[in-house]
């Protein structure tokens, strides 16, 4: 059986890092105007996400075992809301040993699940399932390293 080893990252040097990830969340048109309007149950939905995003990017080291507390200098997290759907966007850099692109996937992450957990008790059906919110088209738009 192999051990799982952390990359040993001592010998790189710090290079200023950034990625942008983004995603969406497809809701209810209904949900949508909900929370357009501020009749969100739990509050606004997004700059609750925010809070997660941005909390989420700097704790990354903490729940992905495999990658390295990383002294994040700026990070930014912005919404798109549309008839049907939110995308969300992350942006995060550093100078470091190691690229940011976990830290921007994970923030938009938490943000989509947070939008979710705020909204669900509108998603819901009479079945209590979630037939039209889904997360989608998670992924890495850029990823930059300057030497």
């Amino acid at each position: 059986m192999s051990m799982a080893r952390m990359v040993d990252i001592g010998r790189k040097p710090d290079v200023r890092r950034r990625a942008v990830a983004t995603g969406l969340i497809r809701l209810k048109p209904a949900t949508i105007r909900a929370i357009r309007a501020r009749h969100v149950e739990k509050g606004d939905p997004l700059p609750t996400a925010e809070v997660a995003a941005l909390q989420a990017m700097k704790a990354v080291w903490q729940v992905l075992p495999h990658t390295h507390p990383i002294p994040i200098t700026a990070a930014s997290v912005t919404f798109n809301m549309q008839s049907d759907r939110i995308a969300v966007t992350t942006a995060v850099e550093a100078t470091y040993k190691t690229g940011v692109e976990m830290e921007a996937l994970y923030g938009v992450t938490v943000a989509l699940l947070t939008i979710w957990d705020m909204v669900k008790a509108l998603e819901k059906d009479g079945q209590g399932q979630y037939p039209s919110a889904r997360i989608e088209a998670v992924r890495v738009v850029s990823k930059e390293k300057q030497a």
